[in-house]
């Protein structure tokens, strides 16, 4: 279920162009205080979907170092019947300032017998990006890395507040994106492929028109390898509605369910 967390990084296909002399902050377009989403997550177990949990993301205004901020916060809980298998309890919050610049990260993740925290916290000074990180992982040793760059750094979350906020319009398919995530150990490069545009009906029976996109990984032969696959609403808001997940042992697939204090009209619904 790592790989459902990860796909939030992914989603920064709109962060192109950004990454020069850390100007990390944005204008916001698509999001706004009290959006709540929610998801089903769903395992494929010997060719049969099953229903494996939920997550929830929400955000909020918050006071931080004494200045008006926004918290994201996501919350993924695996159901009783996987957690006799795998228990998964996670939790990843971010802290960004009203223009969604990065100032805080935090994932905590029960993961079947593992529990890890991983921790971030950025400054800005001399038009460069201070990325300061821990990792700590019951019974091990804590991993501690910090980095100044000349570009933008960002989480798993506030690189999704960032990104929901750019205009695709001229991407072509196929088009490849690079792009730096800060990991809680180290600042990662990331490859994602602009895949063009699909419709996608949902189990309750609305029809989105959506962007889709892929993670990629590379081999040491440079093969690629899907990772995670996902689908966004064609409009203003962004949203992510689908997740085709490629796990070591199986797939995944993750359903936006609830939609609370989106900004702008889903006009990317096909009647």
């Amino acid at each position: 279920m790592k790989r459902l967390i990860v796909f939030l990084g992914a989603i920064c296909l709109w962060l192109m162009g950004m990454s020069v002399h850390a100007q990390c902050a944005a204008k916001n377009e698509a999001i706004q205080p009290g959006e709540r989403l929610t998801y089903e997550l769903k395992f494929n177990w010997k060719f049969i979907w099953v229903s494996a949990g939920e997550a929830k993301m929400d955000l909020l205004p918050v006071t931080y170092e004494g200045k008006p901020c926004y918290q994201t916060t996501l919350y993924s809980v695996s159901n009783k019947t996987v957690d006799m298998f795998f228990r998964m309890r996670d939790t990843l919050t971010c802290i960004t300032t009203e223009r969604l610049e990065p100032l805080y990260f935090r994932k905590g993740a029960e993961e079947g017998s593992r529990y890890t925290v991983d921790e971030v916290k950025f400054s800005y000074e001399d038009g460069k990006c201070i990325v300061d990180q821990h990792r700590w992982r019951k019974g091990a040793k804590t991993i501690y890395a910090k980095d100044t760059l000349d570009y933008c750094v960002f989480d798993m979350l506030s690189i999704l507040l960032q990104a929901r906020s750019f205009d695709p319009t001229d991407y072509k398919k196929g088009d490849k994106i690079l792009f730096p995530m800060a990991t809680g150990r180290e600042v990662e490069q990331q490859t994602l492929i602009y895949r063009g545009k699909e419709n996608f009906k949902a189990e309750n029976g609305v029809k989105y028109r959506c962007l889709v996109f892929s993670l990629v990984e590379y081999d040491k032969n440079k093969k690629e390898k899907e990772v995670i696959t996902f689908y966004v609403t064609d409009d203003k808001n962004h949203l992510p509605v689908r997740l085709d997940l490629y796990l070591n042992f199986g797939s995944a697939k993750a359903f936006l369910q609830t939609i609370e204090g989106n900004r702008h009209p889903l006009t990317s619904i096909v009647n």
